[in-house]
């Protein structure tokens, strides 16, 4: 009977798709980037087998374990294997590389494909992505976007992008906009293991030869940390300085924050985690013209006095050259205009 054979992390890019054994719960923490989840146990089997070993017996557990999980790799086969043709390889991973992966692969081996078990499984490559995660950032040279609050750093990233600029979008990837109302309405924020998974992923795309366009970012976007060593070499990156001004700043964030616009209670909620800053009578003021829908006199009102001293005092800190850099101005905040400064600034040496 033949073995499956076992393949690397470094391996990964050779095979046509990678399989996750892990139930779903295990999935959903993390995983790797573009991996398919079809797990040899549910999270609900997983618990009733591991009870069954601690307060039963392991021999009863693997009894029980191994008809579900024979139960499971059948339903996978119908349902997604079927169809394969001979020359498909696939990688299969589970928790260490153990039993769940080597009972897939063993199987997908003796119908003919050519498949692989990931040596170490997930606690393999997880302890791949902490390595490149220090190791990775010390390749690129960081053009770090400045710019007060408003003034469209992520729309600029985005046209960079779109002028086949690199673009390391680091919001994008946490799912939030890195201030006390950042959290997006339609989409809660990954786990810290699935932001280190996807962060690694997108520095290996990446050529060290060309630069690399990045927000400045503290130390954390919502609850999720930055690799020390990548805020490290951002810090020591070139600020690209970007100038909007204040109206057009106020019509920018009314757009990116449209979900508070219409839900002034949701607003007036973050408002109040703010009361240790400014005081009972200052939140009550801005809570009232939230709910008055004074939105360009708020909108001004939070600009001044919470968002542009914190920036300025961060920006400074980090970028200690920051205010003697010619700034990039922007007067159109239209795709058209973004996709104009991005074209400005790409071509810049």
């Amino acid at each position: 009977m033949k073995l499956a054979p076992s393949a690397n992390v470094a391996q990964l890019s050779e095979f046509d798709e990678i399989i996750d054994v892990r139930s779903p719960g295990e999935f959903a923490l993390d995983h790797i980037p573009g991996a398919l989840n079809f797990p040899v146990l549910d999270d609900a089997e997983r618990v009733r087998i591991g009870t069954l070993y601690k307060q039963v017996s392991a021999f009863d557990a693997k009894k029980i374990g191994a008809a579900l999980v024979s139960h499971n790799i059948a339903r996978h086969i119908e349902t997604h294997f079927i169809d394969k043709p001979r020359t498909w390889k696939p990688l299969i991973y589970c928790w260490r590389g153990g039993n769940r992966s080597g009972a897939m692969a063993h199987i997908l081996k003796q119908i003919g494909f050519d498949v692989a078990q990931l040596e170490g499984g997930y606690k393999a490559y997880r302890a791949s992505v902490v390595a490149d995660l220090a190791r990775l950032p010390a390749q690129f040279h960081f053009r770090v976007v400045c710019g007060p609050t408003g003034s469209g750093k992520s729309r600029l990233l985005q046209a960079l992008a779109e002028a086949d600029a690199q673009v390391l979008d680091l919001e994008g990837l946490a799912a939030h906009r890195g201030s006390v109302l950042g959290n997006l309405p339609d989409a809660p924020q990954p786990t810290q293991k699935m932001f280190d998974s996807q962060l690694s992923w997108t520095l290996k795309q990446f050529d060290p030869t060309q630069p690399v366009y990045v927000e400045a970012e503290s130390k954390k976007i919502g609850v999720l940390r930055v690799p020390d060593a990548l805020l490290a070499q951002m810090r020591a990156g070139e600020c690209v300085r970007i100038e909007v001004a204040t109206p057009l700043r106020v019509a920018l964030l009314k757009q990116e924050y449209v979900h508070f616009l219409n839900d002034p209670a949701a607003l007036q909620a973050k408002l109040d985690c703010l009361v240790g800053l400014y005081g009972h009578e200052v939140i009550a003021h801005w809570n009232a013209l939230a709910a008055q829908h004074a939105w360009d006199e708020l909108v001004l009102l939070l600009l001044q006095y919470h968002y542009d001293p914190a920036y300025a005092k961060s920006t400074l800190r980090n970028f200690p050259a920051y205010t003697q850099t010619p700034a990039v101005l922007i007067d159109d905040i239209s795709p058209a205009g973004f996709s104009a400064a991005a074209k400005q600034i790409h071509t810049q040496p």
